[in-house]
């Protein structure tokens, strides 16, 4: 422990074995199948909370523990991106599976807690696809431990930091919503041609637009290569992409290199080549989830759970056509429609069916300007948002990192050390 040098005086460094009681064997894992069947016909008040290596799981019928509880999270997800809480506290009657350390601080639950949160695990870690923090690693995780006194004023001023932090937190997540709710709000209006004719009546179709069924307005609707037509043994790696639902993010088309397949392949499957211009459209899941294709994805194959739409361009504007299937309008005809009951599923016959309202084309593209216009400001305003997150979750570990670094609170030399203090714990 060569950092005894850089800690504040009274101040001691000792391995984390030496600062809680490790209760690990007050954990029990149980699978979901069989806490449902054990919470099935029980009232709120006779479940108690089951918690794992990332918090709340679900409700058991029993427990394990009853108290205040450290819990460090073993494996899986929290050690994937470092900076992130890997530690947080329980209370009361709970239950906890094995994907987490139970912990019980000799002195302050709160302060251990939120050093466990600014350590790099790196060190502590093993594993390839799925880190793990075994009890024996995390034993000699070595620990800052200040006075008590100190260790009570560093929390009460973390968590009054954290306070005004979460709140500001709050207030962008809360931005973030309005701003989803302002992109539906453009594409109804457009859609109801309020940017673009002056006297627009509810429920009345305006002047000069037609309704028509999705299959009148396109050359053709396909849905993705059934499961016979492709096999395992034809994905490769950073061959030709497949594009399924989950590649379609956010009206962007994001690949997968893993989920692709070889030029001779390709030749096989020439009715499920996407080109520039047409939408693909997730057809399972999430209603509405598309994106228009572009021209470095032309070429690229549509996946067995997606569709493709191309649009006869002497009468639909493509960019139209993708914004009309990303409105609540289509969303709800398609949620309405679709077959299937424990997954939403789309076939041809209902996409074939959705009735659009089409003004003529250049009304179309005057429509799109419009609503690129404002989605734009969108964008802007949602990078903003999410820069001053990253910064807000950085800010976070500044003030974690300064806290334990014996720079937070101010210092007194008359607390009492804790090494005389382990003593009393042995």
């Amino acid at each position: 422990m060569g950092e005894t040098a850089n800690i504040p005086k009274g101040w001691i460094i000792v391995p984390l074995e030496d600062v809680c009681q490790i209760c690990d064997n007050l954990r029990k894992p149980v699978n979901s199948d069989e806490r449902l069947k054990r919470i099935a016909g029980k009232k709120p008040n006779e479940l108690y909370p089951y918690y794992g290596a990332t918090g709340l799981v679900g409700y058991i019928d029993d427990y394990l523990t009853d108290g205040e509880y450290v819990l460090l999270g073993e494996d899986g997800a929290p050690f994937l991106s470092f900076g992130k809480d890997v530690a947080y506290m329980i209370n009361g009657k709970t239950w906890v599976n094995n994907h987490a350390h139970i912990l019980l601080s000799y002195f302050s639950n709160k302060y251990l807690m939120h050093y466990l949160n600014q350590v790099d695990y790196r060190s502590y870690v093993s594993g390839t696809t799925r880190l793990k923090l075994t009890q024996a690693s995390m034993k000699k995780i070595p620990i800052r431990l200040a006075p008590l006194e100190e260790q009570n004023r560093i929390v009460a001023k973390i968590e009054e930091l954290f306070s005004n932090l979460d709140k500001g937190i709050e207030r962008l997540k809360a931005a973030q919503q309005q701003l989803k709710i302002y992109r539906q709000s453009v594409l109804k209006w457009a859609f109801e041609g309020r940017f673009t004719s002056q006297s627009v009546k509810e429920g009345s179709l305006i002047d000069g637009w037609r309704v028509f069924k999705l299959e009148e307005i396109t050359l053709k609707i396909q849905i993705g290569p059934f499961g016979t037509q492709l096999h395992r043994e034809d994905y490769i790696e950073n061959g030709i992409p497949l594009i399924n639902p989950m590649h379609i993010q956010n009206g962007q088309i994001i690949p997968d290199a893993k989920y692709t397949i070889t030029q001779k392949k390709k030749e096989t499957l020439a009715e499920y080549i996407l080109r520039e211009g047409d939408i693909i459209l997730g057809r399972r899941g999430e209603m509405g989830r598309c994106a228009l294709v572009q021209t470095q994805e032309s070429g690229w194959l549509c996946g067995t759970g997606s569709l493709y739409i191309r649009p006869s361009l002497e009468i639909l504007n493509s960019k139209f056509l993708y914004y009309f299937l990303s409105s609540e309008t289509a969303k709800k005809y398609l949620e309405e429609n679709a077959a299937g009951t424990t997954m939403a599923n789309l076939n041809s016959q209902i996409i074939n069916r959705l009735p659009i309202e089409l003004p003529p084309l250049n009304e179309q593209q005057k429509i799109v300007k419009e609503i690129e216009s404002r989605l734009s400001i969108c964008d802007k305003m949602e990078e903003i948002i999410a820069q001053n997150l990253q910064l807000a979750e950085a800010l976070r570990q500044s003030i974690l990192k300064k806290a334990f670094a014996g720079k937070l609170v101010t210092q007194d030399l008359n607390d009492e050390p804790d090494r005389a203090m382990l003593k009393n714990t042995k």
